[in-house]
């Protein structure tokens, strides 16, 4: 039997804005979006649930924040960067263990199951975060986790910048212990990722070309589309504009016919085997 080619696509920042929301699901309805996940201290928390009660076959995830916004345990901002975030964990500053239990938990509260788990900016790689988010997995049940490690992109490599190629070989020697971790609490993870390297480069002849390079196994595809209204303009991120331009590619013709193309299976976490 020849091996599966399976891909789950999944969008970050459900819950960050209304208009961000409504391009999930459109990208979800019309086109090749199978999963999202949910920002618990997101403005748009209650319009994301009320749309994700409507959308059952939208597998919905925890997307757990501990850069920007505020804490839903202190009702402190987060610190605003990596650096800083490092910095709070180092000084005992942050409860991550706290805050993320009680994202998790207004999640479920909501009535929503989560299917899996990752986080803003990908802090699951600093051990203090990675070690609490396992512990709630465990806890919670929730089995998947993302491994924000990208599987190589030569055929994009001429788009990705040099300090995102730089950055993503960085993280990828933290692989041991991130793996190491996650096994000890029962969880798992796709056999690849994709979507670190080309965030908010996504259009839709990267998408094509990236369907015929998609490998063996399972793979996740983070990507981050949503419709530019006025309350993602006034809100405090680099991915405005971008986001229709990945809407677009998410639910252009060309997309899907390269799928079949290149024997591409399109699957939510509910459905990896």
């Amino acid at each position: 039997m020849t091996p599966r080619k399976q891909l789950v696509v999944n969008a970050d920042d459900f819950g960050f804005t209304p208009d961000v929301n409504a391009g999930i699901v459109e990208a979800h309805r019309d086109g090749i979006l199978t999963a999202t996940t949910l920002m618990a201290n997101g403005d748009a928390f209650a319009d994301a649930v009320r749309l994700a009660r409507q959308t059952p076959a939208l597998d919905i995830g925890c997307h757990l924040v501990l850069i920007g916004g505020h804490s839903l345990v202190t009702r402190k901002a987060f610190p605003a960067t990596v650096p800083q975030l490092v910095a709070a964990l180092a000084m005992g500053r942050l409860r991550v263990y706290d805050e993320l239990a009680a994202q998790v938990r207004r999640i479920v509260d909501a009535g929503l199951q989560p299917t899996h788990l990752d986080t803003h900016k990908h802090t699951h790689l600093v051990p203090t975060v990675l070690d609490a988010l396992a512990r709630l997995a465990e806890e919670f049940g929730v089995h998947w986790v993302r491994r924000p490690f990208d599987f190589p992109l030569r055929a994009l490599r001429g788009r990705v910048p040099r300090m995102k190629r730089l950055t993503n070989d960085m993280l990828g020697l933290m692989r041991q212990r991130f793996h190491r971790v996650l096994t000890k609490h029962g969880c798992r993870t796709t056999d690849h990722f994709a979507g670190f390297q080309i965030t908010g480069r996504l259009r839709t002849a990267e998408l094509v070309e990236l369907m015929s390079v998609i490998p063996q196994g399972s793979t996740e595809l983070m990507v981050h589309p949503g419709r530019c209204g006025p309350a993602l303009r006034a809100a405090r991120t680099r991915l405005k504009e971008s986001r229709e331009v990945e809407l677009a590619a998410l639910v252009a013709p060309e997309v899907r016919a390269a799928m079949l193309r290149h024997g591409v299976e399109l699957v939510n976490y509910s459905g990896l085997s």
